[in-house]
């Protein structure tokens, strides 16, 4: 939504309002921007009169222009006037935009000027009115043409002139209204101008600001105000100025914004500012944790310190979502060095750049590798000796898993590769093994989340195994922004003109952003005892039909523009998640909203299995779920 940096810098503006003439003239338009159909006829009124005084000087000359008129001329002008004008009103000619006149808008005045013309000359010489110049009443209507595009393309080049002063580039000038008339505006109104934004006002539920001027912007009302097609006037965005609002606050003043059919962009959280990833004038698009209608999980730190810190900690699957996150937020604990295992080269080198420029104190490993590979699993960790391991090496696309001949790699991507790395972990003295699994592996219905509940016995079976190292799993449900979760997907189908596919319009599903589940890992490594399951308090769940219209809305689209198609459930796909935290089916912990899972007494054999994925180079799909449905009791194949 927000357009992109241009290399041409835009004209500075001095800090605390649009100084410039070029910022004052824009901001004259846009206020009467609204009335601009009557004063498109208003300003071609002129016009045509003014052509009409220079057909007559055209046709007489300078000494008798204004002699040789008869007594009735005036009477004359008003009436061709007025027939120039209902023909302007039959041709739409006043709707059109000054600003993009081009051959077209050429094309309808030739043919309003032509009509106009006869109907009036016919008019004149009906009427018996002989002293008009029958050379006028021919000539004028040509006049009157060249006029009436005269005047529209010097406005198109005054305009597009001011937009070059305003922006530095060829780009529209992109004039907002902002909600929010606190510190954080009155920081953004000294410098947006300098990226080629014009602020026509301010919007604030402080009844004491209302009516005020803040930095030579007038605040023009309540939040609610933004519904008032005349409070937000000839505005192209909305901006949402409210990073220590709640996040309850800052939906509400979303879901306000999305209603006007504007782009909606907003300013850097709070995080995003104190830690200093942004600048409060750079403005970007509404993300993934904007959405979320709860406040964000902020679980206790104080333990990941004393785990992380001067340890050597290593992450499977470290280039993924999850992956890099946590590779982010364990470099913030200062570790003595991080190792990075991932299997794809372009996600490891994409979050070794990232790392190294972002700590450059912190010592990485890059390896490239394999969990299903064991040797070079035990290898790597005998060689590096991680204290803490973070297991997010997985295949967690539901579908996907589901397609023929694909389960067998999920079983042994998921649950066999679990087995290897904790084995290697164990093997290698690791204090800490965690494993990152889902929601789908309550009740599953699909491949993913059966092999994500085998892969959560494997934690089990460990513990009891090795109990010199602490074997724990994290499930947490869909994590928004993630790769693969549907705010990428809905962004690139609105993008593209839609439509936007939800799979039902009932479907719900529990959501946190990728700092959340990073944050929860962290926490469950530095709180969780050996064998136990820790899952999170989710909140309430969300329609993805909701999140869809949520998104299309604050992209300035409607769902007529951009439509949402229900294409039904995938394969393997659930209709509802189950409640990750339910009361009845977990156990308090000393951080509020994380909870250990009591989980059922397994009813299979975990390292049967096993030793039939590793021994099983080719499989059919029926016997990896018929295996998978004799280890995993509650798993039941949807239809």
């Amino acid at each position: 939504m927000t357009p992109p940096d241009h290399p041409r810098t835009p004209r500075p503006a001095p800090a605390g309002g649009p100084p410039t003439i070029w910022h004052r003239l824009d901001l004259l338009l846009a206020r009467i921007r609204p009335h601009r159909e009557p004063l498109s006829l208003l300003a071609d009124a002129l016009v045509i009169a003014a052509c009409w005084n220079v057909t007559y000087l055209f046709r007489l000359g300078f000494e008798r222009w204004i002699s040789a008129r008869p007594d009735y001329d005036h009477w004359v002008l008003l009436g061709v006037v007025v027939t120039y004008l209902a023909a302007f009103a039959l041709l739409r000619v006043p709707q059109a935009m000054w600003r993009f006149s081009g051959f077209g808008e050429v094309k309808r005045l030739t043919l309003a000027c032509v009509l106009a013309g006869a109907v009036a000359a016919a008019l004149v010489m009906g009427a018996g009115l002989s002293q008009v110049p029958r050379a006028v009443l021919a000539l004028h209507p040509f006049v009157a043409l060249m006029g009436l595009c005269v005047v529209r393309m010097a406005y198109r080049m005054l305009y597009e002139h001011a937009r070059q002063r305003i922006t530095g580039s060829e780009r529209e000038i992109r004039r907002a209204v902002v909600m929010g008339a606190g510190a954080a505006a009155r920081l953004l109104l000294a410098g947006i101008h300098e990226q080629g934004w014009i602020v026509l006002g301010l919007l604030d539920d402080d009844p004491a600001k209302q009516g005020a001027r803040i930095a030579g912007v007038p605040v023009l009302g309540p939040l609610e105000a933004i519904a008032d097609k005349a409070v937000r006037g000839a505005a192209t965005h909305v901006v949402v100025a409210l990073p220590s609002a709640t996040r309850a606050q800052r939906r509400r003043a979303l879901d306000l914004a999305a209603k006007t059919g504007l782009p909606v962009v907003t300013v850097p959280s709070v995080d995003e500012l104190r830690t200093g990833k942004s600048r409060i004038e750079r403005l970007r698009e509404i993300e993934p944790e904007d959405l979320l209608g709860r406040e964000p999980v902020r679980l206790d730190d104080s333990g990941v310190a004393a785990v992380v810190a001067g340890r050597t900690v290593l992450i499977t699957g470290a280039g993924g979502s999850i992956g890099s996150e946590l590779c982010r937020q364990v470099a913030q604990f200062a570790p003595a060095r991080i190792v990075l295992y991932e299997l794809s080269e372009f996600n490891l080198y994409t979050i070794e750049q990232e790392l190294s420029q972002a700590f450059p104190a912190v010592e990485l490993v890059r390896l490239i590798g394999d969990v299903k590979d064991l040797a070079h699993l035990r290898a790597s960790f005998a060689a590096w000796r991680p204290d803490v391991v973070f297991h997010a090496a997985a295949f967690k696309h539901v579908p996907l898993m589901e397609e023929q001949h694909n389960a067998l790699a999920a079983l042994r991507n998921n649950t066999l590769g679990t087995w290897h790395a904790a084995l290697a972990a164990a093997e290698a003295g690791a204090g800490r093994f965690v494993l990152i699994s889902t929601d789908k592996a309550v009740n599953p219905t699909n491949v993913m989340g059966a092999t994500k509940r085998a892969a959560e016995m494997v934690v089990s079976m460990m513990a009891e195994q090795y109990p010199a190292t602490r074997f724990m799993a994290v499930r947490f449900g869909n994590v928004l922004g993630s790769s693969g979760s549907v705010i990428p997907k809905f962004k690139e189908q609105i993008a593209r003109g839609g439509p936007v596919t939800v799979t039902h319009p009932e479907i719900i599903r529990y959501f946190m952003t990728i700092p959340e589940a990073a944050r929860l890992v962290l926490q469950a490594g530095a709180i969780g005892e050996s064998g136990q399951v820790l899952v999170l308090d989710m909140g309430e769940p969300v329609r993805i039909v909701d999140l869809a219209r949520d998104l299309i809305r604050l992209a300035g689209q409607t769902t007529q523009e951009i439509p949402i198609v229900f294409s039904g459930l995938r394969p393997g796909e659930k209709l509802y998640e189950e409640l990750l935290a339910d009361a009845d089916n977990t156990l308090p912990t000393a951080v509020p909203r994380l909870r250990v899972a009591r989980l059922a007494a397994e009813s299979g054999e975990i390292g049967e299995l096993l030793r039939w994925a590793g021994d099983a180079a080719l499989a059919d799909d029926t016997d990896v779920r018929d295996a998978l449905r004799r280890v995993v009791a509650e798993y039941r194949p949807a239809a």
